[in-house]
């Protein structure tokens, strides 16, 4: 079922972890600004966390949820987790054998991940102690996205969506109780990385174990379920990924001119909250959801739930990238001008999240429309379509970035979200998995015309309440909760007036279908 229940618990859980995550970027930025310790840092935090969208929260669980719904939809859960058994032991020794690797060989992934680094001997060496200490995040990681794609699979998400908010928690207590100067301040948060990853693998084991599903180690061999399942796990290491490799693209370009890693960092992080609240929660409830359905021989139900979850998206992300282009820079300037984060600063990220912003529907479209590839056990098609799109941006960014620093960047990962959108979407179309019905054709023109004006009302909100960048933080925080809440009034409004929703629809989305 793809519900709004289900939606609102995944996204109301990574709501909690996103605020949490805004008051640590405001610390980091605090603390470091945009200086060489603070490119160093996101590196070290990046790098794992890219490998972990990739590989866990992408490839994997793009292969795993649907073969293990479809394991527990034919053999319940004995044979859903016997399956997850045979998975468990041979990712467990691939992910250990990547660790000790990458722990070996760091300078030369810190020399390829941030070619720029090298220029700064200091710069380089923070890159390299801070990675070693986060790498093993990765490992942990991995095995909460197994345990988590268990949980999905049976449609008990709050759990797995909880698990983000202990990384935030526990850095932000870092920050708040250790003192020195920024490189000792960035070892103890790198240190903080590694053992907020070993919480949360502790926390989802219990979770599984009280769902009935606590996993036991067997020796590892590869079954024919296991063979099958990495086969398809392969080309989902490309496909699933799109928005990871293009910010790793965006980082190793962006590393050769100072500060511009720090830019798309802090601009990433805002951008990435409608993301992650819209974009995620819809790919992890509707995959198990179509999964089911087409499982079970329905697929006009397979085509409603992925109308409704294309049309929520919209609906959700494509005001937010009005209201995130409009206002960007009330928003920088609020949420990180202080301490060593200056006025410049906040112009520089401003401009990157204008741009990132306007990516923003095609990424969140990307993950309802690779949901319905996944759901049929297709990793191979998305992973065509993703080499496409990164090309597209590797192509932008470099022709770009020379003569436009950061902003070509910026550009590149926009216009290649759009590509991979609508080069999933057409071949949906092409394979008659994908028809919009009569309610997203009515829908979508009505909440264009709502975004425009909110686009304009967004715009004289701000033309009369914003006091500036020279105003107090107090000052500026009171005006933009005024915008914001006076936009969100304004689109509420204009979707009631134009039926862009409506109350019985609202009422209905809780139901099972």
């Amino acid at each position: 079922m793809f519900s709004l229940r289900s939606f609102a618990t995944v996204g109301g859980m990574t709501l909690m972890s996103r605020i949490l995550g805004f008051v640590r970027e405001v610390l980091i930025a605090q603390i470091f600004g945009t200086g060489p310790i603070a490119d160093a840092f996101i590196v070290a935090m990046r790098l794992p966390n890219l490998l972990r969208q990739i590989f866990a929260e992408g490839a994997f669980s793009a292969a795993f949820v649907p073969v293990f719904t479809r394991h527990l939809t034919e053999r319940g859960m004995s044979g859903a987790r016997s399956f997850a058994e045979q998975v468990l032991s041979p990712l467990l020794i691939a992910l250990l054998a990547v660790l000790v690797a990458a722990e070996l060989a760091m300078p030369w992934l810190i020399h390829v991940f941030a070619p720029g680094f090298d220029a700064d001997p200091m710069k380089f060496r923070a890159a390299v102690l801070f990675t070693s200490i986060t790498f093993p995040y990765i490992v942990f990681m991995s095995l909460c996205a197994l345990q988590g794609g268990m949980l999905n699979g049976l449609h008990k998400f709050a759990e797995n969506a909880v698990a983000p908010v202990i990384l935030n928690a526990i850095l932000i207590a870092t920050m708040w109780f250790i003192e020195g100067d920024a490189l000792f301040v960035g070892e103890a948060l790198a240190w903080s990385v590694t053992l907020a990853g070993l919480i949360q693998f502790l926390w989802l084991a219990n979770a599984c174990r009280r769902a009935g599903l606590g996993l036991r180690l067997p020796l590892p061999r590869l079954t024919p379920d296991a063979v099958q399942f990495f086969k398809l796990m392969v080309p989902g290491l490309f496909g699933a990924s799109v928005v990871q490799i293009n910010l790793a693209v965006s980082t190793i370009l962006a590393s050769l001119h100072p500060g511009s890693v720090s830019y798309i960092y802090y601009a990433d992080r805002l951008y990435q909250l409608p993301l992650a609240l819209i974009g995620s929660a819809i790919g992890v409830v509707l995959l198990p959801a179509l999964t089911r359905s087409l499982r079970s021989g329905d697929p006009q139900a397979a085509m409603h739930m992925q109308n409704r979850a294309l049309e929520l998206g919209l609906v959700l992300s494509l005001p937010s990238m009005v209201g995130l282009i409009v206002a960007a820079l009330p928003i920088v300037t609020t949420v990180y001008q202080r301490g060593a984060f200056t006025q410049a600063d906040a112009l520089s990220v401003s401009i990157a999240l204008m741009i990132m912003s306007a990516g923003l529907p095609a990424y969140v479209a990307n993950k309802a429309l690779t949901a319905a590839f996944l759901a049929r056990e297709d990793t191979t098609t998305p992973f065509r379509q993703a080499v496409i799109s990164v090309a597209v941006n590797i192509a932008i960014s470099f022709a770009l970035t020379l003569p436009y620093g950061y902003i070509g960047v910026a550009i590149g990962a926009m216009v290649s979200a759009w590509v991979n959108a609508i080069l999933l979407g057409a071949i949906l179309y092409r394979r008659g998995f994908l028809r919009l019905d009569q309610r997203s054709k009515r829908t979508l023109p009505r909440l264009s015309l709502c975004c425009i004006c909110l686009g304009f009302a967004t715009w004289a909100a701000i033309f009369w309440l914003w006091p500036g960048q020279s105003a107090t933080t107090q000052a500026q925080i009171v005006a933009l909760v005024a915008i914001i809440a006076l936009a969100a009034l304004v689109f509420a409004g204009l979707s009631l007036l134009f039926r862009v929703v409506s109350v019985a629809e609202l009422r209905n989305l809780r139901r099972k279908r």
